[in-house]
């Protein structure tokens, strides 16, 4: 497995290797042991999967908030995505930073995102399939989610807020003013 340290170097792109034939092919998109010499240790506890109908379905900018923070292992098993993650840890020195990756089922790889990053994607095509393991359970009294276009942040979207479909929950989410005074991490 190839490993890739982004700009913020907590947030690792990963490109598992594929084994192909005439019958397909096989791919380990996971092993704790190869996270582990990677310096990635994590122990995952669920699998969630998402489907998104059409382009520009943006879900984020999400986290827990501890004791029920996440670490999450993204892949996209159909079309394409680009990911983001946005350092929400008050005294990092990349607070309020942010760094995204362009993610497909073409070219079969991952992003690693820790605990003290807000997190989201926006579907580039239609009948995208995204997969993501995490390192604690959905906790509803800890979830928590960022503005998406929050000016303070500055995200570099490919979709105005004209183009985008999010859900009520992402559409009323916090400031990132609101967050810096109160932080999470």
């Amino acid at each position: 497995m190839q490993i890739e340290t982004l700009d913020i170097t907590d947030i690792k792109l990963l490109f598992p290797r594929k084994f192909g034939d005439e019958r397909g092919f096989f791919s380990e998109t996971y092993s704790q042991s190869r996270f582990n010499q990677a310096g990635i240790s994590v122990e995952f506890v669920q699998d969630n999967h998402s489907l998104s109908r059409e382009a520009g379905v943006l879900r984020g900018l999400h986290y827990q908030c501890p004791p029920f923070a996440q670490d999450k292992l993204v892949r996209v098993v159909h079309g394409r995505i680009l990911d983001i993650a946005v350092d929400i840890r008050k005294n990092s020195p990349t607070f309020g930073k942010w760094v995204s990756a362009e993610l497909s089922a073409d070219d079969w790889n991952q992003i690693f995102v820790p605990k003290g990053f807000a997190h989201g994607f926006a579907t580039l095509e239609a009948d995208t399939e995204v997969i993501y393991k995490v390192s604690a359970p959905y906790a509803p009294e800890s979830e928590r989610a960022i503005m998406w276009n929050d000016p303070d942040i500055g995200i570099s979207w490919p979709f105005g807020a004209d183009d985008v479909t999010l859900s009520a929950k992402d559409a009323a989410a916090m400031s990132f003013a609101d967050y810096c005074n109160d932080p999470d991490f």
